[in-house]
């Protein structure tokens, strides 16, 4: 169960920020009252939500999960593989420090690189995507911090999506999202699938919170999907965060 989530505006800049999705340029002002509404979500799950505020010197800031992993037992600072995110984690350290003691925080350092999106959570054991954004020595180190403290994980290579949540999201109970370049993967044959259609492809980023699942909205047949299997859904409208490649998992650290 998850008790605290972060969340950080969205900056002006926005609107600049990296992206290959080819849907035009994010509307501001409709950032903001999705970013309102799905930090409501969040405070429906049962979770208290600390909103930072935005940073207009990084576009893409609002998608605070690639700065940081937040485990049960410790906190892992990120090293953005994207150099214009880089200094995003400056401000996030003292954000963690408040929830985390200093000797519970590990740290990625170069030349390893790793971004949270890369990085998917099963209890206590965690994939994590060998990606544009992350690499090996990156994973690497994250898996020698795992260890450090009783955990697992283990390295999944990426050919096609940007991040590895981009394709797969575990919903607990064996569940998992899956599409795409993951299906055939021998890593995620014992989970129970549930597929996502090809022109559904962007929600295969769902998150679970402490029994409801949300889902972005417009998906209907992942949706339904995920309500025939008994949980709660609460849908929340990412459009404007899909034009610069960001999606439900992106905008919030939940621990």
């Amino acid at each position: 169960m998850f008790t605290h989530a972060i969340v950080k505006k969205p900056c002006h800049t926005m609107i600049y920020g990296i992206t290959t999705a080819n849907l035009g340029q994010p509307d501001y002002d409709l950032a903001m009252k999705q970013h309102a509404a799905y930090i409501d979500a969040l405070q429906q799950c049962g979770v208290q939500v600390t909103i930072l505020e935005a940073e207009e010197a990084f576009p893409d800031s609002c998608f605070v999960e690639d700065t940081a992993v937040l485990t049960r037992k410790f906190a892992l600072i990120t090293n953005p593989g994207a150099p214009s995110r880089k200094g995003e984690i400056a401000s996030m350290i003292p954000v963690i420090k408040q929830f985390y003691p200093e000797n519970n925080i590990e740290y990625i350092k170069t030349p390893g690189t790793l971004e949270g999106g890369d990085v998917m959570m099963v209890g206590d054991h965690f994939y994590i995507g060998i990606s544009a954004r992350t690499n090996r020595e990156g994973a690497q180190q994250f898996i020698n911090a795992l260890k450090k403290y009783g955990m697992s994980g283990e390295m999944v290579p990426l050919s096609t999506v940007l991040h590895l949540k981009t394709g797969l999201s575990y919903i607990e109970n064996n569940n998992l999202l899956i599409g795409g370049e993951f299906l055939e993967n021998p890593a995620f044959s014992h989970f129970h699938h549930i597929e996502v259609a090809a022109e559904e492809e962007y929600s295969a980023n769902c998150i679970w919170v402490n029994g409801k699942v949300l889902v972005p909205a417009g998906f209907l047949q992942t949706q339904k999907a995920i309500e025939s299997l008994g949980y709660e859904v609460l849908t929340v409208d990412t459009s404007e965060y899909r034009k610069i490649d960001g999606g439900l998992s992106c905008l919030s650290l939940r621990f």
